[in-house]
């Protein structure tokens, strides 16, 4: 066992890791992606990753730009939700924090944004889901919401059959509320109500699933994705089901456990 690992188990199909620190379980984490990463590229020209965007993955997004001996020209990115209705220039944009934070800092061969102010939701969904399916997903860095969500597919909109790749949809009070908690908005009225997300099977279908929780805010949200029924209700239960999924926490956010 990796001695920065202070467990390390199996739930149904889905693997665990447990470190003793965030910076710990970041750096592992960085290097593992970074490892699938040239794997994937030694036998493919391209390799497609979709990143979430918040405030827990600042840490792990930073130590990735740090992996050296990356072919990012032959990496196309994008993102996995936005805001609808958001000014342009507004800094709590998803797409702002991912160019500032990755997308800006290494060379893409193309970046992919989704646009939440096209006045058009509808068809910004299906010129999005268009590109994920022109370019499957090969890897898929996610993290788990205070409600369990996974992306914004929130329990009252998370379908595990979903028919779409991408759709609009309301965010519940959970959901605002954990933007205010993250201090991404200074009070729960300015957090928009509106967002679109890729799908539950539109994340699933990636190859690699690489998913970051830490924090003793996601405690709750980790039990539940370990112990609670496979259902809707807790949208990351879901991830049991995969054996190409692994979940990093830190101690705090393995608290509960």
């Amino acid at each position: 066992m990796n001695m920065s690992i202070i467990n390390e188990f199996m739930q149904s199909k889905l693997k665990v890791k447990v470190f003793e620190t965030r910076i710990k379980m970041v750096k592992v984490l960085a290097r593992d992606v970074s490892t699938k990463i040239k794997e994937l590229l030694g036998r493919q020209e391209f390799v497609n990753i979709i990143f979430a965007s918040a405030p827990s993955q600042n840490e792990f997004l930073a130590s990735l730009v740090e992996e050296t001996g990356i072919n990012w020209g032959r990496i196309n990115a994008f993102h996995m939700d936005e805001y609808v209705g958001l000014d342009e220039d507004a800094p709590q944009r998803f797409s702002h924090f991912l160019k500032e934070s990755i997308f800006d800092k290494v060379p893409f061969g193309k970046v992919y944004y989704m646009n939440g102010n096209k006045g058009d939701s509808a068809f910004e969904c299906r010129r999005y889901a268009g590109l994920l399916e022109r370019n499957p997903p090969d890897i898929v860095c996610m993290g788990i919401g205070e409600n369990a969500h996974i992306a914004f597919n929130d329990p009252h909109v998370a379908d595990f059959h979903d028919p779409l790749l991408v759709k609009e949809v309301n965010l519940d009070e959970v959901s605002r509320q954990q933007q205010v908690n993250d201090g991404c908005f200074t009070k729960y009225e300015l957090v928009p109500e509106m967002a679109i997300t890729v799908t539950v099977p539109g994340l699933l279908q990636a190859k690699s699933i690489y998913c970051i929780a830490p924090g003793h805010n996601k405690s709750q949200a980790v039990y539940h994705t370990i112990n609670s029924p496979i259902s809707e209700g807790f949208p990351s239960t879901v991830l049991r089901k995969l054996n190409n999924v692994t979940l990093y926490l830190d101690r705090e956010s393995a608290s509960k456990l």
